[in-house]
């Protein structure tokens, strides 16, 4: 049993919240900064663009594909003990990549971060739902995706203020002595959580991470250029993998890929609600600053600055919203959330031909409102519409969901790019709209989790 049956005391409680979100800061962060320093490691490497984007590439398909197989392992031997192991090889490869003296060194050093990302972001939320209780627990979702804003928002510009006075390994060696401390702290305050009885199943992990890992690459071909015949392969190889993998895991009572949570209605529907909101809102991350650049002629200074107001709202916004679901429906308050989310992305997209700084500021903060609104509650009724014992498939798979949500939205920008250049922003903001539509029909839909 665990020893956190309805939460943890205090002040054992504080420091699980805090070495849980110093890990998520940083998994979150590792996962921008590097891009801000591609250029730099490219001449200090003397490779092309081309070569240096696996930098961020190997790290993103890493994690993808080994999301759901390390929640089954926090399952089998407890999430306290996968996230610490995930952490202290986060640090060590942080280590490495500070060191890499190569790109073949700095990519395999940037898989080894990855998976101990994957580790920390896989039962992150798990976690969550042993250290609060749970009158209280809408609430811990709401400080977690504050955290997670918060570090997304801070990313760009805190690597840009490293590389002014440091060069690029520092971004990576600033994670040694925050990891250390995490780990120090998460050995005394994490909780045990429940085991499960049965084995790892070694081969659907590779069945997942060949499906996800042929998605991914399949998704992002199709916007990356005229011929995509590889990535239409790519993505057929995928559907391949999934139909096998779904077919070993509908006689398992302990599924990797949780097909026995997807059974239930209330799971689904907010897994297929993060989803689309998550493109929506990866749609418009990538498309708003070739718009600001290229169609308004700001600089990168001032595109980073209107690109802000979306983040921080959120951070803002999701402890709020949290509370709320601590008190009423979380579906009727996540349905609410991407209303006003629909409402903002509307609002972008219908903007003056030459708009003014607030005019863009002002809107973008009602998309990020809404988006705030939506996201905490949301998380709750993933993990509490799953049974204790599976928080870990669930946690899995709410990350899962993120990811997918995100990639998807950067491949449509990418295929809407190559058919109409940046003239398909509109076009895209009215796209995002109607994802956040389907995620809005989703919300109400569900039933409320019966736990």
């Amino acid at each position: 049993m665990s020893d956190a049956a309805d939460g943890l005391p205090q002040p054992r409680q504080f420091w699980a919240i805090f070495t849980t979100g110093l890990g998520l800061v940083m998994a979150v962060l590792t996962g921008t900064v590097a891009g801000i320093a591609l250029p730099t490691i490219a001449r200090d490497f003397g490779i092309s663009p081309a070569a240096a984007i696996w930098v961020v590439n190997a790290y993103q398909l890493a994690v993808t594909m080994t999301l759901l197989p390390f929640a089954a392992l926090g399952e089998i031997f407890g999430y306290r003990r996968v996230y610490l192991w995930g952490l202290a090889a986060f640090t060590l490869a942080s280590l490495l990549c500070a060191m890499a003296q190569g790109l073949p060194l700095l990519l395999a050093a940037r898989v080894l971060q990855a998976l101990g990302a994957s580790a920390v972001m896989s039962v992150n939320s798990a976690l969550l739902r042993f250290i609060y209780p749970r009158r209280t627990l809408g609430r811990g979702f709401g400080i977690n995706a504050m955290i997670g804003s918060t570090a997304s928002a801070l990313g760009p510009s805190l690597a840009a203020a490293v590389l002014i006075v440091a060069p690029w390994p520092w971004l990576f060696a600033l994670n040694i002595p925050f990891g250390l401390a995490g780990l120090w702290i998460g050995l005394k305050a994490l909780p045990e959580t429940p085991r499960a009885g049965h084995s790892f199943d070694l081969g659907s992990a590779a069945l997942n991470a060949l499906a996800f890992g042929l998605l991914i690459t399949g998704i992002d071909g199709i916007g990356d250029g005229p011929d995509r015949t590889v990535a239409l392969l790519e993505l057929a190889g995928a559907a391949v993998a999934f139909v096998v993998l779904v077919r070993r895991q509908m006689a398992r009572s302990n599924p990797l890929l949780p097909v026995d949570l997807l059974r239930r209605p209330v799971f689904a529907l907010s897994i297929t609600a993060s989803t689309f909101s998550f493109a929506a809102q990866g749609m418009m991350f990538v498309c708003m600053p070739f718009y600001f650049e290229e169609a308004l002629g700001l600089s990168r200074g001032e595109t980073g600055l209107l690109m802000t107001p979306w983040p921080v709202t959120v951070a803002f916004t999701a402890p709020l919203a949290g509370r709320l679901s601590d008190r009423f429906s979380a579906a009727r308050v996540g349905a609410v959330g991407q209303v006003v989310q629909i409402t903002g992305l509307l609002l972008l997209a219908l903007m003056p031909a030459a708009p003014g700084f607030w005019d863009i500021v002002w809107r973008m903060c009602v998309a990020g409102f809404g988006f705030g609104l939506f996201n905490s509650p949301n998380n709750r009724t993933i993990i509490t519409s799953a049974p204790a014992a599976r928080s870990g498939g669930a946690s899995g798979m709410q990350a899962t969901a993120r990811l997918m949500g995100q990639t998807m939205g950067t491949a449509i920008v990418g295929l809407m790019f190559g058919l109409m250049s940046v003239g398909g922003t509109r076009p895209l903001l009215f796209l995002g709209a109607a994802f956040s539509l389907i995620a809005c029909v989703a919300s109400v839909a569900r039933p409320a989790p019966k736990v």
